[in-house]
């Protein structure tokens, strides 16, 4: 073995111990880059040299330089962020609708129910006071006004969660698209002929592929060729250098364009039930959705319970003329009321309709059958009104828009209500207290509201007693069969409940997953963190391999000088 084979093999030293210290170099600059992976050099011995007899090493080549990765811990890891990354999403959404209710607050809608209840029990103690009587109006408008600015909040909320879904559609579709480029670069540039990755590159890939984890839940796989392929559902989403498409399909809801994530290339949705948009969705469908549902529920069955107590009884003063807030389409006239596409429904049984005379001061009460049995004689709007219409004193019609209307036929008659046993008053809106049928449209009606003299507090005629009243402020407590035998209040407690209960559940699942993913992650920096110890101790080595080549280069330029001269 000549000297300058000897040479040779230290300049093999030389360069792997550089390499060594540049890619020490590298792994310490990029200590605190997330999703870094750290490097290591591959040594191998140089191929042997025969001289004679005798087979001689060449020293020292570098193999490749390769990254320090667990695959199936980063699929683990990137599964713990997918959940994380919902679970944090539907918190949010709950800390957000918490605030909203704003429950134990003096503008909370308990609050707004026990004021107009309340109010109720006023009217009792002072009966001739029209004051009080507004009072209760007003308050019952408040209510109806919290009501409304509840479900028009958390409506708004909804609409931008699914604005973020949108969003996300758009984040989604540069992801994928990024991840197929690397794809095609990491390809290229290790082509199947050298050990080494492209470390660089392939570090870009893993931050896109934790961010797409983030947003959806993926499966991804590593081919032979250095690519990785990412799977939603079953369907790959990047394939080598291809991405798919995602797009957001917008449908008509509720009063704005539902959106949806689907692959454009089958107009499928995306199957991931984990991940940000995940959570995003279940936030809008179940959580918002479930509660704004639930608070219309609310309203629609506080409105018409409460108006069946209401209907049934008399103010101080009657009706002059009244028009039923409800229409019953022309074509349905002739159908039995429980068939005519009203939003409530009335049931078999009856009211009266009493009528005072000013001038004579004589109530009369008139019996109104309402049959409902499902046989051909059951009562329809038009026989309602031919029934009305045969009362002395009153008359009644149907518009031709399919409204029923009565009013006084003589000067000093005034008719109201009483004893609803059917619920067909506040099924077509006919002296009722409130109007409207959902959380958006409720409301205080407006013979009602502008002469406080109509409120129903008389049970027995007009002006008479204040029972009917009783019976409103105990209205709170009276278990109903549209609160699934719940009263009103512990229905409404039972929904803000388990709003906050739910809360509850979400926060303890989400901070499971919040340290199932620490734990992982320090699993990860284990096998592929900069440790900086480890670090500085390589340093030291490949320094000293670099002094010892330079020194056997020197000693070896000495002994050629000496041949030289010789």
């Amino acid at each position: 073995m000549s000297l300058f084979s000897t040479l040779q093999q230290t300049k093999n030293a030389l360069q792997a111990a550089q390499i060594g210290l540049q890619v020490t170099g590298n792994n310490i600059a990029n200590v605190n880059t997330p999703d870094y992976l750290r490097e290591r050099v591959i040594y191998t011995p140089a191929p042997t040299q025969a001289v004679g007899n005798l087979r001689l090493g060449l020293g020292v080549q570098v193999d490749g330089i390769v990254q320090q990765v667990d695959q199936f811990l980063e699929e683990r890891l990137r599964g713990s962020r997918s959940d994380l990354s919902k679970g944090e999403a539907e918190q949010s959404t709950y800390t957000q609708l918490e605030s909203l209710i704003g429950e134990l607050s003096d503008t909370d809608i308990s609050s707004s129910v026990n004021n107009f209840f309340g109010s109720i029990n006023d009217i009792l103690n002072q009966p001739e006071d029209l004051g009080v009587r507004n009072l209760t109006i007003l308050r019952g408008q408040t209510l109806t006004d919290d009501i409304k600015r509840m479900y028009q909040r958390v409506q708004q909320v909804q609409i931008d969660t699914n604005d973020r879904i949108r969003d996300g559609a758009n984040e989604l579709n540069g992801l994928l698209k990024d991840i197929a480029d690397l794809n095609t670069k990491i390809t290229t540039m290790e082509g199947g002929v050298t050990k080494s990755d492209a470390v660089g590159l392939r570090d870009q890939r893993q931050q896109k592929l934790t961010q797409l984890s983030e947003l959806i839940g993926v499966k991804t796989v590593e081919q032979e060729n250095g690519s990785v392929s990412v799977f939603a559902g079953g369907e790959y989403l990047v394939l080598n250098g291809t991405a798919r498409e995602v797009f957001a399909d917008e449908v008509p809801a509720d009063g704005y364009n539902k959106v949806e994530v689907k692959i454009k290339d089958f107009d499928s949705p995306i199957q991931s039930d984990t991940g940000k948009l995940a959570g995003l969705v279940n936030s809008r469908d179940n959580i918002l959705g479930g509660f704004l549902s639930k608070l219309n529920d609310f309203a629609s069955s506080f409105a018409f319970e409460f108006n069946k107590v209401f209907s049934s009884g008399q103010g101080l003063t009657g009706y002059k003329s009244i028009d039923a807030e409800r229409l019953v389409s022309t074509g349905s006239v002739n159908d039995a009321l429980d068939q005519a596409g009203l939003p409530y429904t009335p049931e078999n049984g009856s009211f009266q309709v009493k009528t005072l005379n000013r001038q004579t001061g004589i109530t009369e009460t008139h019996d109104i059958q309402v049959k409902l049995n499902g046989t051909n004689d059951d009562t329809t709007l038009e026989s309602l009104r031919q029934q009305l219409d045969d009362i002395d004193g009153i008359s009644a019609t149907i518009s031709l828009e399919g409204r029923l209307q009565i009013k006084a036929d003589q000067p000093n008659v005034e008719f109201a209500f009483a004893n609803d046993t059917s619920g067909t008053l506040a099924a077509l809106g006919i002296g009722t207290f409130f109007t409207g049928t959902t959380a958006l449209d409720l409301g205080v009606n407006k013979l009602v509201s502008s002469d406080p003299a109509k409120f129903a507090a008389s049970k027995s005629g007009i002006g008479k007693d204040t029972d009917n009243a009783v019976d409103m402020a105990a209205f709170a407590d009276k278990t109903l069969d549209s609160f699934n035998g719940m009263s009103l209040t512990t229905f409404y407690k039972d929904m803000v409940g388990g709003v906050a209960q739910n809360s509850a559940v979400t926060k303890g699942v989400t901070d499971g997953f919040r340290s199932f993913k620490d734990t992982l992650e320090g699993q990860k920096l284990s096998v592929s963190g900069v440790n900086m110890d480890e670090e500085a101790v390589r340093m030291i080595t490949y320094q000293r391999q670099f002094q010892a080549s330079s020194k056997m280069i020197a000693t070896l330029d000495e002994l050629l000088q000496t041949l030289v001269k010789l």
